[in-house]
């Protein structure tokens, strides 16, 4: 990701090493398992009303899912995660983006203890400018913006040292605030914000917007026809 691109170039002039982000594990559930066994040469066991018989060399296997016990995080939890009342930077960062989602989902750990970001998903059916200091869907989509709590909007580099700052890191783009590092870093970024679609292997910036129109479109409209395998709005 370029913002990584833009750390290790600052890093590299200030002789300053570049920090690794923090590794992400997903343990699937695993189940216990109690074997039992029956020496036939001892004494049966006492059988107990509605408890399974156990002979011979059976063997009874009882599975017990972690899953099932524990309690799942309500939908309405993570919300709050991701919208802390009292925040003090509000990263607008597109969902669709497999390598920006990596970041964001860094910042979003460590946002748990801080609470201080609010993220927002522009590519979200919901994403509003007028929420997001008139910020449309094709002005974000063309680099980093995040906006301050008291309407500041800043971008590139600057957004993520921002950002960074917020959660105890800012230590890493510290460097970025002073020249000639800071040209240079936005530099660098600004080729990864130009390229990145392509990067990534999605499609250009206007096949994207034209989709984009459409579902907005049809997610206002309250008229539709179907011709073929097409639905057209006949607002």
């Amino acid at each position: 990701m370029a913002l990584r691109i833009a750390a290790t170039a600052s890093a590299s002039v200030s002789r300053i090493a570049r920090p690794q982000n923090s590794s992400f594990f997903f343990s699937a559930p695993h189940h216990n398992l109690t074997l039992k066994f029956h020496n036939p040469l001892l004494p049966p066991p006492i059988h107990k009303p509605g408890t399974p018989i156990v002979t011979g060399s059976r063997c009874h296997i009882r599975a017990i899912s972690e899953a099932a016990v524990e309690p799942a995080i309500s939908k309405k939890e993570g919300e709050e995660q991701q919208s802390p009342e009292n925040w003090k930077i509000k990263m607008l960062y597109d969902g669709d983006c497999p390598l920006c989602m990596r970041e964001v989902d860094m910042l979003a750990e460590r946002n748990k203890s801080y609470r201080t970001i609010k993220f927002v998903n522009i590519s979200s059916d919901d994403y509003s400018p007028e929420d997001n200091q008139g910020l449309d869907y094709e002005t974000v989509m063309g680099r980093i913006h995040a906006i301050l709590s008291d309407g500041t909007v800043v971008t590139d580099v600057e957004a993520f040292r921002r950002l960074y700052e917020q959660v105890g890191l800012g230590w890493v783009y510290a460097i970025t605030k002073y020249e000639p590092i800071a040209t240079i870093a936005d530099s660098i970024y600004g080729v990864w914000a130009k390229y990145r679609l392509q990067i990534t292997g999605r499609p250009p910036m206007e096949e994207i917007l034209e989709a984009r129109k459409k579902k907005v479109g049809m997610l206002t409209c309250t008229k539709t026809i179907e011709i073929g395998t097409m639905t057209h709005c006949l607002d």
